[in-house]
């Protein structure tokens, strides 16, 4: 006799690594009481936005997403909104879907997701308060469908303690709290017993990892750690501070084979002027210096950063400033964004005059044409050589074409068959393109 249909759930999530990282988990969480993922909301019983809330964009994103699916609520599904956005703006959500959504929860609710879930059943649920570091768990569910997965995220913190004028980070995420290296070892043994290869380890500001708990490993030792599990092929970490990079850390680029040959080091402006007024506590020549002793460490280390352009007060020299350090470093990729002014945020209160929006769409426009004019230089100067490739699976636009990274997070595309998922294959590159290259398995 056949049992009950499955519960059926649908996650939509805009934003960062640490949002896909938790609607992973709600659906770890969530199989536990008979729910399977699916990809299409008109099949199911319960959706899930996950919210961003760094800059404008998404909050478009999540009146449009609520807009499209309201009326499943009319057969029958609930609807939440979860993330950073139902943290920071829980209140005003819950009032203004109030007939289209049964469920708003913030970042430190999701470990109680599956009791939010039967709640909403009955009625109406807002939860979006922050919890002490005694009351937080981190989820240690792995979530069922990652099977054959090839790369997966490990949380390792949660929350930021710093505290830069442009972020509403923590506003939305609360205070800095470190995972128990014990859990994130057992996470990752239980990833790499699934299939996965790469683990990319995640937090606000991952080189504080560990700091302000007693006994705890630091950043580094955690790298170490995590390079000893068997299975382990490739580590990566995001985010860093620039600041809080330590030597040990730059130490770990000469001696561990598996940490990959790329860092995101967000740097936001080549100015001092302007970092100084972000609260970034380093200065462009700090920066500078971090980046000559990595490559030192790491010659064939390739950088990608964040930038913002047009902060309050910034100055056609700032931005110039900006433009030089680009070339300086150079960066083989970067996420450049105009300023958004975010609530509760210091820069709010800054008495500068805004910088026009037409002068911070031209300068994003001219950041942004460089920066891929150097992509294109970089990824041009590979063409010949042989790349180690991990590969993830076939391409989405051609099933005969697989897809895969370098250790230098350089997308790579060859002619070949889904049974090379999870290995990694030489690989020659043939063509260099802004965003990608294409090649030629070697041993074929």
């Amino acid at each position: 006799m056949d049992g009950p249909s499955p519960k059926k759930v649908y996650i939509k999530t805009f934003g960062c690594q640490m949002n896909e990282y938790d609607s992973g988990k709600m659906v770890a969480l969530l199989s536990r009481d008979g729910y399977v993922r699916v990809e299409d909301p008109d099949q199911a019983d319960l959706i899930l936005v996950n919210t961003c809330s760094v800059r404008e964009k998404p909050e478009h994103k999540l009146r449009s997403f609520i807009g499209e699916v309201k009326h499943l609520r009319e057969g029958g599904a609930k609807i939440g909104i979860a993330g950073c956005m139902a943290q920071h703006a829980g209140d005003a959500l819950f009032r203004r879907y109030r007939k289209d959504v049964d469920l708003v929860f913030g970042p430190d609710q999701v470990p109680q997701v599956r009791d939010l879930v039967e709640r909403a059943a009955t009625e109406r649920v807002l939860e979006n308060t922050f919890l002490d570091a005694a009351e937080y768990a981190f989820v240690r569910d792995v979530a069922p469908d990652g099977a054959g997965q090839v790369t997966a995220f490990v949380t390792i913190q949660k929350g930021c303690d710093n505290k830069c004028t442009f972020c509403i980070v923590p506003h939305t995420r609360g205070a800095e709290l470190s995972r128990p290296s014990g859990q994130i070892l057992e996470e990752v043994r239980a990833l790499v017993a699934q299939g996965v290869r790469e683990i990319t380890l995640i937090g606000q500001n991952v080189n504080s990892y560990g700091l302000k708990v007693a006994g705890e490993l630091n950043f580094a030792q955690l790298l170490y750690a995590v390079a000893a599990v068997p299975g382990v092929g490739r580590i990566r970490y995001t985010t860093s501070h620039p600041r809080d990079m330590g030597a040990d850390v730059v130490q770990a680029y000469r001696d561990l084979p598996q940490l990959t040959s790329h860092l995101h080091l967000p740097v936001q402006s080549g100015s001092d002027r302007v970092l100084r007024r972000m609260k970034r506590f380093y200065r462009r020549d700090d920066y500078l210096r971090l980046v000559d002793d990595l490559r030192a460490a790491r010659p064939d280390l390739s950088l990608t950063t964040d930038i913002i352009v047009g902060f309050p007060g910034e100055t056609d020299d700032d931005f110039e400033q900006t433009l030089s350090l680009m070339e300086a470093v150079p960066f083989d990729g970067a996420f450049s964004f105009k300023y958004s002014p975010r609530p509760g945020t210091p820069a709010l209160r800054m008495k500068d005059t805004p910088v026009p929006e037409p002068v911070k769409k031209e300068r994003l426009a001219r950041y942004q044409k460089r920066q891929q004019e150097l992509q294109l230089a970089s990824n041009r100067a590979l063409e010949g050589r042989t790349v180690d490739v991990l590969v993830e699976g076939p391409s989405k636009w051609d099933p005969a074409v697989m897809c895969g990274r370098t250790s230098t997070f350089k997308t790579l595309n060859f002619p070949g068959g889904t049974e090379l998922t999870g290995q990694t294959v030489p690989v020659q590159v043939l063509r260099g393109f802004t965003n990608s290259l294409r090649g030629e398995r070697l041993d074929a």
